[in-house]
């Protein structure tokens, strides 16, 4: 997300096309003036490991610099002088990063193919520090770059040219959780994976799961509006946010942590900044509604023959489960056998064109499992699905949800990956992968598809 739109320049310096930058992430660029929006970029989903795991600072040196690789130019912006640290030190103080080799990890994105410059690094703890920040740097004419977890997977949660990063990892502190409504108050900084802990120990869960989750935070995920794992179920990010705290690019700190459900008083400011991209300010905490965690959950792993299957098993899920469904994703053959080369995971299904993968999360586990047994007996009697598995224990369901949340790590380790996200109508998803192998050839090692198919969005990447 980003903060800093100098009004001082005219508007149009701020629209330069990223047409060549891969752009959508955590939180992103202070000038941009728009949401980064790549022709390869993606909001895509991570091994369950930590993704910093993979992006070292030895190595970081290895990554062209973005404006070398991309014709990108600098905007008309100052630069940092020893008198502005010394101003930030006074914000700041103790937090206030020069070190080069602790800025590398900072300056390259998650996949190694974006690096910045950036030679200062802030790291405050409150939102009036961020608001102190910011407005120096508005009057300074400094531009910043907000960072939270760097999980982003298309380049816009580092800098491009020498923007200051501004990181929200020491913001992560619970604020309050309500027993009885399930409203969990928290700063932007907060590790989902962490979050998910916090209300699980009382019986909720977060309504936002993904696969980066044990480095992401809660500020990048509404900044980029993610998705996720759960949004069959629970909805976007738009209906469980309650309210936020915001700081503009002037310093101002707008303050909407509200609890209500329904607030007709005023308007409804906090869904400009959801997925804005931090094009409007800076999240730097969040009140979200947190829904009751289910008391029975199943995965079904299973295998289709086609596409045209999986989309029946789709319309057939959703008909015979109803209520319990809260995933339905799917996958390829290509990207099942990436997973198996590069991470040795096992397939626990005979080898299929296509996967599903089904969870049902609910309040009784004796009426989800016979709505389940239902529908796997109808969907193999009609031959739509030709093998399956299920899991009802939590290890066994974890061992099934990495084959779909590692596909990108696999993938990261297959060699450079283009990537896109793309929200297309359901029946014609998969034909974008066919058309593209079709036009790239020998050129790609491998083209693959996959996705949570029942929100449309779709991962391709080649």
């Amino acid at each position: 997300m980003v903060p800093h739109l100098v009004s001082r320049w005219p508007v149009w310096l701020f629209r330069w096309r990223e047409a060549y930058t891969p752009g959508a992430s955590v939180q992103q660029k202070t000038w941009a003036g728009m949401p980064r929006a790549a022709p390869w970029g993606i909001m895509g989903t991570s091994p369950l490991v930590c993704r910093h795991s993979s992006s070292t600072s030895s190595r970081a040196s290895e990554v062209v610099l973005t404006h070398k690789r991309y014709p990108v130019q600098r905007l008309p912006f100052s630069v940092v002088s020893e008198e502005d640290l010394a101003a930030f030190e006074r914000v700041v103080p103790g937090r206030v990063v020069t070190d080069p080799e602790q800025l590398e990890a900072s300056n390259v994105d998650w996949l190694r193919t974006v690096r910045g410059c950036s030679k200062v690094l802030l790291r405050p703890r409150t939102s009036e520090e961020v608001s102190r920040i910011l407005r120096y740097c508005h009057e300074r004419n400094l531009a910043v770059n907000p960072q939270g977890g760097n999980t982003g997977m298309v380049g816009g949660s580092v800098p491009v040219f020498d923007e200051i990063i501004l990181s929200t990892a020491l913001m992560n502190q619970v604020i309050s959780f309500h027993d009885v409504s399930g409203i969990l108050v928290c700063q932007a900084g907060c590790v989902l994976e962490e979050l998910s802990r916090h209300v699980e120990q009382r019986d909720f869960i977060m309504p936002l799961d993904l696969g980066a989750k044990g480095s992401c935070h809660i500020g990048g995920n509404l900044a980029t509006n993610a998705g996720g794992l759960r949004f069959l179920r629970y909805g976007s990010l738009h209906g469980n946010v309650l309210g936020l705290e915001v700081v503009l690019a002037d310093g101002t700190i707008l303050s909407g942590l509200t609890s209500l459900r329904k607030d007709n008083t005023g308007y409804d400011l906090k869904q400009l900044f959801i997925g804005s991209e931090g094009t409007l300010g800076v999240i730097t905490a969040v009140s979200i509604s947190c829904p009751p965690k289910p008391k029975a959950v199943n995965v079904a792993f299973l295998g289709c023959p086609g596409f045209a299957e999986v989309l029946q098993t789709f319309s057939s899920c959703k008909a015979m489960l109803g209520e319990i469904l809260s995933a339905f994703e799917f996958m390829d053959a290509e990207c099942m056998q990436l997973v198996e080369h590069h991470l040795q995971l096992a397939s626990p299904v005979q080898e299929s064109p296509f996967y599903v993968l089904i969870e049902t999360s609910g309040s009784r586990a004796e009426h989800d499992a016979e709505k389940l047994s239902s529908f796997l007996e109808q969907v193999l009697g009609s031959g739509l699905v030709t093998d399956g598995t299920l899991a009802t224990d939590q290890r066994k369901i974890k061992a099934l949800w990495a084959l779909r949340e590692r596909i990108t790590e696999a993938l990261s380790l297959d060699g450079y990956v283009y990537k896109y996200d793309v929200s297309l109508p359901v029946e014609r998803l998969y034909g974008l992968v066919t058309e593209l192998r079709a036009r790239v050839g020998p050129r790609a090692k491998h083209v693959v598809g996959y996705g949570h198919l029942g929100i449309c969005p779709f991962l391709l990447k080649c």
